[in-house]
């Protein structure tokens, strides 16, 4: 039992007795929900067994992902990874000695504790003992008036002696909580938990290793957001594509090396097993829980969403419930299908509504717009690079994005002005950066550039802008290796990083919908979009150098081309009214018939001429008992399949448009139908 208590009570004077090596983060993986770590340490092993613990960790380390490499011919014996609730310092003389400070007076408190069992115990055989003599023994008075002296003093003396005790082992947690203090002053932060991993090694001769240790942690993560800029219509956009990382690992990435990478190695990656499906009769029907593809992910800035909720067919679902999953917070999408929800205590938004699917959704945006699917079951029962010109995307002869700049021999003569990255660069020569560092050419040969750069101008202006990062395709993800270094602390905060900024050729139109919404959109659209790796995320439009609001991009809803929209243009007006048809009112036997006609009228108020998409839509009927006939489209684009039409149009400055349309239905008398 002694020697039980012994190991007990030296046990960690043990650890604390191999040796601590710190070790340095060399760089940083950063997935979409967590990072992995790489960090690196110098050992000079001695022959032999020997054992040391790698301190000022992550407490937030996957144990199952640790992997040890760089060992040569060296072996690992063992290897454990702890939480240490005090160590907060590496290599720091004065912290390890109030460590030990500490160690010494817990161990004082362990003894001190045993003093006080050891004379519970006593006190217990003096209490046996006194009532074993009372019954075997005639005892006369003075030898009673004895016994009872000596116990009342031992009883006395062993309670004392207990008190006292209690009160040093009360000065003692005093005297360690003051030196905790002192310790989280030195370290100037309050006490964290730290992670330590620690490692038995077996060297057959002495050896020099770089050892490299890689882990995964969580809390950490990063958000794709990006800036759409447009100076004016018809000129190219500028996409910023940035990376908003996180993390709350306990541990600080001091200008490290950084990888994003759109990888999730947190998701559910076993194959699915399918196997055979029975039938016999009087079987209820089997319901499978189909694990969805999962497109999003959740965006931990995020406190308020607003959005809106429409059917297949873009129809707004007024009075939709939109609850915070896990919570009781919850809103309904009002009149027009929109919503707002604060969101600071979910990661997940549930969409139901009667007579349609339920959808969850990872909370990705603080703008998300969904589309909810019809229950079938229930049914069957940029600015642009540069600044200020009007002819900012015309190269000189020869030049491309991402080559080489090769001017003309006058080009040559009169050097023009360098802009890398925003800065002025003398002397600057052709090839002094590599064509794979380039990402964007523009020239600026107008008169407007003298007056942005001055007279180091006139002979035109190069703006040169080098990529960010570099692009790695894997098989199941892309990575972007970060040029620059950063630090990104662990306080939860954003540290926002540039990815990369492209210029892409967009064709712009206004875009109408008043069946939906009244208001006129313009809206930019570009090709070859799959070629920039993007992923759903927030992005902030700006228009004619005006914050013009936020939007999402979200690829997976995108074909051919992307479009995104840049914002309200009140300055065009658009109304859809029915015609007053008294024929609406019509029996034909059984049947009733509804005549509908309605006439749209566009008008743009601007001074200049627009190009503007307007739709709207014919009912389909999905009941033989449902007719809809006399169609009347006039000189709309009409998708017979899906009853939608459209009208491409060209206005020219206040010009007015109108159109109308037609269409008849016939049901029976007695039912309802909803146009």
């Amino acid at each position: 039992m002694k020697n039980l208590l012994f190991i007990i009570l030296f046990f960690p004077l043990f650890i604390l007795g191999a040796d601590k090596m710190p070790s340095k983060i060399k760089g940083v993986t950063v997935y979409l929900n967590s990072a992995s770590i790489e960090r690196e340490a110098l050992l000079t092993l001695k022959p032999g067994t020997s054992e040391y613990v790698f301190t000022g960790l992550s407490p937030k380390i996957d144990e199952s992902s640790i992997q040890i490499s760089g060992l040569e011919s060296t072996s690992i014996l063992a290897i454990a990874y702890d939480i240490n609730y005090l160590d907060k310092s590496v290599g720091n003389e004065e912290s390890d000695l109030l460590n030990k400070n500490i160690r010494a007076l817990e161990l004082e408190i362990a003894l001190l504790k045993n003093l006080i069992l050891g004379l519970n115990e006593e006190e217990k055989v003096i209490n046996s003992n006194r009532s074993i003599q009372s019954n075997s023994e005639n005892l006369d008075l003075e030898k009673v008036k004895s016994i009872s002296t000596y116990y009342r003093q031992r009883i006395t003396s062993i309670k004392n002696e207990v008190f006292k005790t209690n009160l040093k082992i009360n000065t003692l947690n005093e005297d360690i909580k003051n030196i905790k203090k002192q310790y989280a002053t030195i370290n100037n932060e309050p006490i964290a938990p730290k992670g330590e991993i620690t490692i038995k090694f077996d060297a057959t001769f002495a050896t020099k290793l770089i050892l490299k240790i890689k882990y995964t942690v969580t809390d950490a993560g990063w958000i794709p957001n990006y800036d759409i800029k447009s100076k004016k219509l018809n000129e190219p956009l500028a996409l910023t594509y940035k990376a908003h990382v996180y993390q709350k690992t306990g541990v600080e990435w001091n200008n490290v090396s950084l990888v994003l990478s759109t990888g999730n190695p947190k998701k559910y990656n076993v194959k699915p097993n399918v196997t055979i499906h029975y039938l016999n009769f009087g079987q209820k029907k089997s319901v499978y829980s189909q694990i969805k593809k999962q497109k999003y992910n959740y965006n931990p800035t995020v406190e308020l969403v607003t959005g809106l909720v429409t059917d297949e067919s873009g129809t707004p679902l007024p009075g939709c419930n939109v609850i915070v999953s896990g919570t009781n917070i919850g809103t309904q999408t009002d009149f027009d299908g929109m919503y707002t929800i604060q969101v600071e205590k979910g990661k997940e938004l549930s969409f139901s509504y009667i007579g349609f699917k339920t959808e969850t959704i990872p909370i990705y945006s603080s703008v998300m717009n969904t589309r909810l699917e019809e229950d079938s079951s229930m049914l069957e029962e940029v600015v642009v690079i540069g600044y200020g010109t009007s002819d900012i995307s015309r190269k000189l002869s020869g030049s491309a994005t991402g080559l080489r700049i090769r001017g003309n021999t006058s080009i040559k003569e009169n050097k023009p002005l360098y802009i890398i990255d925003g800065i002025p660069v003398d002397n600057y020569v052709e090839g002094d950066l590599d064509a794979n560092e380039i990402q964007e050419v523009e020239i600026l040969k107008d008169n407007s550039s003298t007056s942005i750069y001055g007279s180091r101008a006139n002979n035109g202006v190069v703006i040169i802008t080098t990529k960010k990062s570099i692009t790695q395709e894997g098989i199941t993800s892309t990575q972007f290796i970060i040029k620059k270094p950063y630090t990104v602390s662990s306080d939860g905060d954003i540290t926002a990083i540039e990815v990369n900024t492209y210029v892409l050729e967009a064709s712009y139109e206004f875009f109408a919908a008043p069946l939906i919404n009244e208001n006129v959109f313009l809206t930019a659209s570009f090709k070859d979009w799959e070629k920039l790796n993007l992923i759903p995320g927030e992005a902030n439009i700006y228009f004619d150098g005006s914050y013009a609001g936020k939007t999402t991009i979200d690829p997976y809803t995108s074909k051919k081309e992307m479009t995104v929209s840049l914002g309200i243009d009140n300055s065009i007006t658009v109304s859809r009214n029915q015609d007053k048809n008294f024929k609406s009112k019509s029996f034909a036997g059984n049947n009733r018939i509804l005549n509908r006609t309605y006439n749209l009228e566009v008008k743009n108020n601007k001074t200049s001429s627009i190009d503007l998409v307007l739709m709207d839509r014919i009912p389909i009927s999905q009941n033989k008992e449902i007719k809809v006939d006399d169609i009347i489209t006039n000189n709309a684009i009409y998708e017979k399949e899906k009853g939608l039409l459209t009208w491409k149009m060209k206005l020219a400055s206040q010009q007015e448009v109108k159109v109308s349309f037609s269409f008849e239905v016939k049901y029976p008398k007695g039912k309802s139908i909803s146009l």
